[in-house]
Parts: C-alpha cells; structure tokens; sequence
C-alpha cells in the first residue's frame, strides 16, 4: 500500500517514524493503524461489498473484516428497525 522510494514495501518501522512527526504537527492523537481501521469502517459504511473492502484490507476471509470491522451504528439500527416495523404494520 506505501511503497518505498525504491518501489518496495514500507517497512513498519520506517513508517511509524515518517508517521510521528506529521501526527505531531496536525495535533493529532493517533496511530498509524487508527487511519486504517477508519477507512475500512467507511468503506463498508459506504455500502462496499464486505468481499472487496477485505481485498482492500488484506484479510484472509470476510469473517475476518466483518468480526473486527463491522460496527453497526445507532442510527442504522433505529433505521433497521424502522424499516422492520413498517413492514410488520
């Protein structure tokens, strides 16, 4: 995903300490890491396929993405059981 100057994988470490300084000067209170999980929870908020947003991520199934990455929000679930309601009445 972050390639080096020389076209190779970023290494962790490398990345971390590229990552720090412009954390520090945007004041932001996160981790690298932090960044992908936002985007892969847009991702699947969006209403991308659960199948391409694990392709994204790497992960070995879509079990994996839906276990960590799927947190339904309050308001999908009051719309959910809205929808759920008008069609029980």
């Amino acid at each position: 995903m972050f390639p080096s100057r020389i076209g190779t994988p970023f290494e962790p470490d490398n990345l971390r300490r590229s990552w720090d300084p412009v954390r520090k000067r945007l004041g932001l209170d996160l981790r690298f890491h932090d960044l992908r999980h936002t985007c892969i929870t847009l991702l699947l908020d969006l209403g991308v396929p659960v199948h391409v947003v694990q392709q994204i991520a790497g992960h070995s199934g879509h079990g994996v993405t839906m276990q960590v990455y799927a947190h339904a929000s309050l308001d999908e679930q009051r719309k959910t059981l809205a929808r759920l309601e008008g069609r029980l009445s």
